[in-house]
Parts: C-alpha cells; structure tokens; sequence
C-alpha cells in the first residue's frame, strides 16, 4: 500500500486533536487530512474529505463517537472507525463493536496502540480489535450463564425464605420434581452445592438484593 492513510481525527478538546494530530504526522504511511470537534463537524468534514479512517472520541459535545461510526458504517464498509475513549468498561466495548466500529482504544493506552489500531482499520474495516475484548467476552459469557429464567427466579426467592422442595412445588404448583430439578438448575448454574451457597452467589451477584440469606 504505498499511498498514505488518510486520517480525520475527531475529538471536542483542541489539546488531544493537536497531540493526536502530531503522533500521525510522525508516521510515514499516515496523513491527518482534517480535524473535528463534533458528530455534526466529523459527518461533514469526512463527507468532504473522504478519509481512509476515521478516529473518534466516544463523548461529544453533540452526540456520541457511535454516532459518527453508524452514520459512516451504512456510507462505506471499507472505512476504518477507531473509537478513542476514556470509559472503556465492557458496554461501550460491545456498543462500539456492535456499531460497526473497526476498533477500540482507552485513552490510557500509549500513542502506538492508536496508531497501531488506525492501521488495523485500513486494512481490516469490519474486523474489531480491542485489547480488552476476549476479557469483556468472558465476563458476558460468565454473566450469561449464570442468568435464571423467570420461573427459576421465583424459586430461588422461595428457598431464600426457607422453603423445601415439596412446599415450593406446592406454592408454584408444580410436581416435587420438577422443584428439585429446577433447584439443581439453579445450583449449577450459581456453582453451587447446596442451598447456602447457592443464596450466597445469588446475594453477590445481585439476584436476591433485597434478602440476607439464613
């Protein structure tokens, strides 16, 4: 690829588009074409300017970074979207991925990691990279199986009063059985061995908030 990368760098503080401005122009196969400090400035200027890959801030002024990575991902999906951003928890990882966003970077990480993912979106538009992501997917994942469904809910409400098998089959109308084996559902998936533990879990993650286990 011999013609440099052609790069609009968007963020609301003139300090980070000029340091921004400065890390590009050290590269050799990078050229930062134009600046903005808004979603309104960035949709214009990049309709304008036509850029390889775009670099934005995720809070502004007007609206969010995923704003701009939307509204630029239906025009092109060979456009690189970098998301620049001071909270990288794991929903604005996903939202970002989930935008169409070519990549993710902390505003913590060093100067390399901007241009090193700057890179990525040239080449790689539609493929997300994040250092943080596999650690984000685990998190979900974990979250994800540990979730009850409505009914399992109730039962675990129930045991957290004190209640058995048979009197919960009975409260809920259900067999003895299908109470035992909706409570052995709810074990495992809490990693649980016994009713104690499992009320515990539940109590940590935020399942039964409101009660003090026995």
């Amino acid at each position: 690829m011999t013609d440099k990368t052609r790069v609009v760098l968007v963020d609301d503080h003139e300090l980070i588009r000029n340091g921004l401005s400065g890390v590009f122009d050290l590269q050799d196969d990078m050229e930062v074409v134009g600046v903005a400090a808004s979603v309104a400035e960035a949709l214009t200027r990049c309709a304008e300017l036509r850029p390889d890959v775009v670099v934005t801030d995720l809070q502004l002024q007007d609206g969010t970074g995923l704003d701009i990575v939307r509204a630029l991902r239906k025009q092109s999906d060979t456009i690189g979207l970098v998301v620049l951003t001071m909270h990288s928890g794991d929903d604005q990882i996903f939202a970002a991925m989930e935008a169409g966003a070519s990549g993710f970077v902390g505003k913590d990480a060093p100067s390399t990691e901007v241009v090193k993912a700057a890179r990525h979106a040239r080449v790689s538009p539609r493929s997300f990279v994040c250092a943080g992501l596999v650690q984000a997917m685990m998190r979900r994942s974990a979250a994800e199986s540990t979730r009850l469904t409505d009914r399992e809910h109730e039962v675990l409400l129930l045991l957290a009063d004190g209640l058995g098998a048979a009197q919960i089959g009975q409260k809920l109308y259900l067999s003895e059985s299908t109470a035992k084996s909706h409570i052995a559902k709810i074990y495992q998936k809490l990693g649980a061995t016994n009713r104690a533990q499992a009320l515990v879990t539940a109590m940590r993650i935020g399942l039964l908030s409101s009660i003090k286990p026995a």
